[in-house]
């Protein structure tokens, strides 16, 4: 049997092929760097140089800076602001209550698969996506992606990502949000068990930048239904004390209670316009994510 790699482990069949099938087609007039299917914000016959980067193979040689390959024997690709459709930001939530699982996979494992798959996707239809992290120790946005043979970087970024420590979305995004261009796609994958609010009320600068926002909300199927009975102790994954109690006595007022709670999710992301797509990670992720892509092609018609 062949040795295990990120992008084996992470790129989960079937959602790559509901993924790939349908494609992500950007919503808005959105800007980037590279000729694509999308609609571009910028008008004439003008093409603005952006900036350079190393050669990969796949890459375009007629992008090539012959120049620079004569002084230093080494390969660049010019990169221009009008020759592109869309670039997507991908932000997965790190804290500590992303790494539950009560069985299956865990919330962030689900979040890198489906990470994953869009990545694949969206550099196959000719586009760019940085992957990143927020809630966790410290957020951060790698380099941006746009040619197949750089897929496997990706997915050796994602691969050793682990959840821990207190949630902090809404600080992270505002913090990474001077490196996320306007007119681009930002897609968070999260459970936001905590600090919603503060999450929603960054995203004001995203609308204000007509960047497009997805939300995948992250939760496990124990988190929606409450299946346990008996005596139970709950630990928290983000510093709360542990609760000893027998859940099958408010299991029914809890399940209606995270009713109330993904619906004020979904309610929030209409204001801002964003879209919402609730994640039972014990559901294949290849169904989900093609259910997603195929309403985004309906809108789009």
């Amino acid at each position: 049997m062949p040795p295990s790699s990120p992008q084996r482990d992470l790129l989960d069949p079937d959602a790559v092929k509901s993924a790939s099938a349908l494609g992500l087609i950007a919503r808005k007039i959105v800007e980037g760097y590279k000729v694509g299917e999308h609609r571009s914000p910028l008008k004439g016959f003008a093409i603005e140089f952006a900036q350079h980067r190393e050669y990969a193979p796949g890459d375009d040689v007629r992008h090539m800076d012959w120049k620079i390959l004569g002084r230093s024997d080494r390969l660049f690709i010019k990169q221009y602001e009008q020759d592109t459709n869309y670039m997507a930001n991908i932000l997965l939530d790190a804290s500590g209550s992303m790494a539950y699982a009560s069985g299956g996979l865990s919330k962030l494992h689900a979040a890198k698969i489906i990470a994953a798959c869009l990545s694949y996707t969206i550099v196959q239809q000719r586009d760019a996506v940085s992957v990143g992290t927020i809630g966790g120790e410290e957020p951060v946005l790698y380099p941006r992606t746009d040619t197949p043979a750089r897929l496997p970087w990706v997915m050796e970024s994602l691969a050793p990502l682990e959840a821990a420590g207190d949630s902090s979305l809404g600080a992270d995004l505002t913090r990474l949000a001077p490196q996320i261009k306007p007119r681009s796609i930002v897609i968070v994958l999260s459970d936001l068990l905590k600090g919603e609010d503060e999450f929603f009320r960054s995203l004001a600068r995203f609308q204000h930048q007509k960047t497009e926002v997805i939300l995948f909300h992250m939760m496990d199927p124990a988190e929606l239904t409450m299946p346990f009975t008996g005596k139970v102790r709950f630990e928290g994954l983000e510093g709360e004390e542990p609760l000893i109690t027998h859940p099958e006595e408010f299991a029914l007022a809890y399940r209606e209670e995270v009713q109330r709670f993904c619906k004020g999710i979904r309610t929030q992301c209409e204001a801002c316009d964003a879209h919402y797509v609730l994640v039972d990670t014990s559901k294949p992720l290849g169904e989900t994510l093609g259910e997603y892509l195929a309403f985004r092609q309906r809108i789009n018609r």
